[in-house]
């Protein structure tokens, strides 16, 4: 890494306070009765209730949800046997993907022990505390008489993701390349390059699901393992080969799958011809793989590639998997994560590659999701889908080969709730990164000397989502981005236009712009002087002339005198009446989307009508179904006042113009939230479960509302999103961040996207 980049990483684990986690409670505890009920006397009932029962703990304590993420630090990431203090970012690191991925709680724990009876000891002695336990980062072959020793001991799930979540994501891209190929596990010749924990649990997992032993050709940096050698483990003597072969390119002719887990550019482009017709090559060595894809491209196009690098097609990442199998595990109460479970895990992610995308997620991918085919044979990390899928198949299986002590009886109420993990923090924006990185647009930065927007673009620039187009002095701009340590190369991947100085630009927008506006109150020589003075107009006449794409104002002065600048320039979709703002919370417990937030004071039914429909359709862009509550002071006909028969007209307008669209009010908020308060309520309402669009009766309680939400509940602001423009263009609010900034941007790239396959939709 460039010393920019270590100082940034370094910067991200120490500020705004040391790590990446922390500990927080799920109960009140603001009364004298709240400490009586959590600690004494009350915390006496539930300790008898477990001493009674002790599978009782998963249901008064945090333990079947919480996973140790254990190491001894022996073999951590790339860096070796730094030492369990030293792996501690990593175990945190891990930590942070079990919580965002699958709203896991971790405790790390790192254990100053490389003796591996005494670590065995350790971690034996914590199983009260845990539901399950993830080994990390110990180093072979150590680690397989650890694993083995602790699953004989323990009574809960231990599982060394470096081996087995490895494996799965493998043996899932392997099924579906496979198919790709015309080719059938059981009858294929597999060589590996490399003979490592992971590598073995690869080969383990591919024997179980049907590929023979004999067909099976491991190699490690001594050449290939042969029966002959005198320095073999147990778990790699059972692969040994009565063969010739002594290395690499030995093993390598009619190969069928080519398996690295093992070192850079050992597999050479002059051997490719000596493997079979149609191979799979998993060159999976990171941060460089085996072999370059762009050679294997070059020499053999009838090969199917996969890496573990993100900037490839087909990355095996076991991201992929761990989560969403102690998901599976933990909901079941398991005692084990046994090889039915790992199998189920397995087909469920390749199963995933392979089923049609439904409009749901299509929307998520910018409306052109990943097709199953030779450059996506495996989903991709972020894919909203892998919890749904893999925690039930892992579950079911836990329950069909008995090691589950809690079954499932609901399988549909249980999908409803892993619901609530898929859209959660970096999971909303996810997709909508990924379908922007597909096709970058150019984007206009209005404010092109703040800070906020420079950090944004380096993170627009670093991640592919647009080609940047900042707007502001030059000097200014050169002399921020040194100063902050930036690398934004502008004049290169990043376009600078200063509105005062280049002439060549602007001049030649004057007079459209003149006539834009000539009978809004606005002369021909303040209109000039506007152009080259207000960025957002420099802005708005750049993306109206086409020299840009997509653009993102403000965050500087009033929010409503911004959109003031851009509503003459840039006009309303055909059959929109009017500009509306939709804003996004994400909280603890899910997403919320609000409605009209910043633009309309007080609404018609016609315009609650019209809101309600286009903000349904940016909710759709997020792979996020609408369920819209019109709210009001009255539920259901409580009221014959203004507000309230004005919310009950525009309901049965929205069905009538959107008969498929879940929606339900007048209604109270608490009823939009709750179902057994709508339920007594009212008994036929359309819209189940919790409400995701909450559509005010006025601009006072929308933003209001809004604002509590983000202060009093700590929720995470997206928007505001305007809505009904006919190009994409956002205003940003002063308050923003870096990273409100960057996901305004993914969303004005990805509209810019749609618009291009559908022009005739937006003017």
């Amino acid at each position: 890494m460039d010393e920019d980049f270590r100082k940034a990483a370094l910067d991200y684990h120490r500020l705004p306070r040391p790590g990446k986690l922390a500990i927080e409670p799920t109960k009140r505890m603001a009364t004298q009765r709240d400490l009586a009920l959590a600690y004494s006397p009350g915390v006496a009932a539930a300790c008898e209730e477990i001493k009674a029962d002790p599978n009782t703990a998963y249901d008064y304590t945090a333990r079947g949800n919480l996973v140790g993420v254990i190491s001894n630090g022996t073999a951590v990431l790339g860096l070796g046997n730094i030492g369990a203090l030293a792996g501690k970012p990593v175990m945190e690191g891990k930590a942070v993907l079990f919580k965002k991925f699958a709203g896991i709680d971790v405790f790390d724990i790192e254990v100053d022990a490389a003796d591996p009876a005494l670590f065995c000891d350790v971690v034996a002695a914590l199983e009260p505390t845990f539901g399950a336990i993830n080994l990390e980062d110990i180093k072979a072959p150590e680690c397989f008489a650890i694993e083995a020793e602790l699953r004989r001991r323990m009574h809960i799930p231990v599982f060394h993701d470096d081996q087995h979540g490895t494996a799965i994501t493998v043996a899932a891209a392997v099924r579906n390349g496979l198919l790709l190929q015309g080719k059938d596990l059981a009858d294929v010749k597999l060589v590996t390059s490399g003979a490592g924990a992971a590598a073995l649990a690869c080969v383990d997992l591919l024997v179980s699901m049907g590929l023979r032993p004999a067909n099976v050709t491991l190699t490690d940096i001594k050449g290939v393992i042969r029966s002959d050698r005198s320095d073999m483990l147990p778990n790699m003597a059972r692969y040994a080969r009565d063969t010739n072969a002594t290395t690499l390119e030995d093993a390598l002719p009619g190969a069928d799958v080519f398996m690295g887990l093992s070192a850079p550019r050992v597999l050479k482009p002059e051997w490719l011809p000596l493997l079979a017709d149609k191979p799979l090559i998993l060159a999976l060595a990171n941060p460089d793989p085996e072999i370059d894809p762009d050679l294997v491209a070059a020499a053999r196009p009838d090969a199917i590639m996969a890496t573990g690098r993100s900037d490839y097609a087909n990355q095996v990442n076991n991201v992929l998997c761990f989560p969403f199998i102690f998901r599976g595990a933990l909901d079941v109460w398991a005692t084990t994560i046994n090889e039915e479970m790992k199998i189920a895990a397995v087909e469920a992610i390749a199963k995933l590659a392979r089923v049609e995308a439904s409009e749901v997620v299509a929307a998520a991918y910018g409306g052109s999701a990943p097709v199953f085919g030779p450059e996506y044979i495996i989903p991709k990390p972020f894919d909203p889908r892998l919890i749904l899928e893999i925690a039930p198949a892992v579950a079911k299986a836990a329950m069909a080969s008995g090691v589950a002590r809690r079954p499932i009886e609901d399988f549909a109420a249980y999908q409803h709730t892993l619901e609530l993990f898929v859209f959660r923090s970096g999971y909303l924006m996810r997709p909508v990164f990924e379908a922007a990185q597909r096709d970058p647009k150019r984007l206009v930065l209005a404010e092109g000397e703040d800070e906020r927007i420079l950090r944004a673009a380096q993170t627009i620039v670093d991640d592919g989502i647009a080609r940047p187009i900042l707007l502001g002095r030059r000097y200014v701009i050169a002399a921020k981005v040194k100063e902050m340590g930036l690398r934004l190369d502008l004049g290169g991947a990043v376009r600078v236009l200063d509105p005062a100085m280049d002439r060549d630009v602007f001049d030649r927008l004057i007079p459209e712009y003149q006539r834009l506006c000539g009978r809004l109150g606005v002369p021909p020589e303040p209109a000039a002087r506007r152009l080259t003075s207000r960025t957002s107009v420099a802005a708005a006449m750049l993306l109206h002339d086409g020299q840009a794409d997509a653009a993102i104002c403000g965050g500087t002065g009033a929010w409503g005198r911004q959109v003031e600048y851009i509503t003459p320039i840039i006009p309303l979709r055909l059959g929109v009446n009017r500009p509306y703002a939709l804003s996004c919370v994400i909280l603890q417990t899910g997403i919320l989307f609000l409605c009209d937030t910043y633009m309309v004071v007080d609404p018609t039914a016609e315009q609650i009508t019209e809101m309600t429909l286009l903000a349904s359709e940016a909710v759709r862009g997020f792979g996020v179904t609408p369920k819209a509550a019109l709210l009001s002071h009255s539920s259901f006909g409580a009221s014959n006042s203004g507000s309230a028969c004005k919310m009950r007209q525009a309901l049965k307008m929205i069905r009538e113009r959107d008969p498929g669209l879940e929606v339900d009010g007048e209604m109270h908020a608490d009823a939009a939230l709750v179902q057994a308060i709508r339920d007594r309520a009212v008994p036929n309402s359309r819209l189940t479960g919790v409400a995701n669009l909450l559509i005010m009766p006025n601009l006072d309680s929308a933003n209001i509302a809004y604002n509590l939400l983000k202060a009093a509940a700590d929720g995470l602001p997206i928007g505001p999103i305007l809505l009904g423009m006919a190009k994409p263009i956002h205003v940003v609010v002063p308050s923003v961040t870096a990273r409100g900034i960057l996901n305004l941007a993914a969303l004005a790239v990805v509209e810019a996207q749609a618009m291009a396959v559908s022009p005739d939709s937006a003017e």
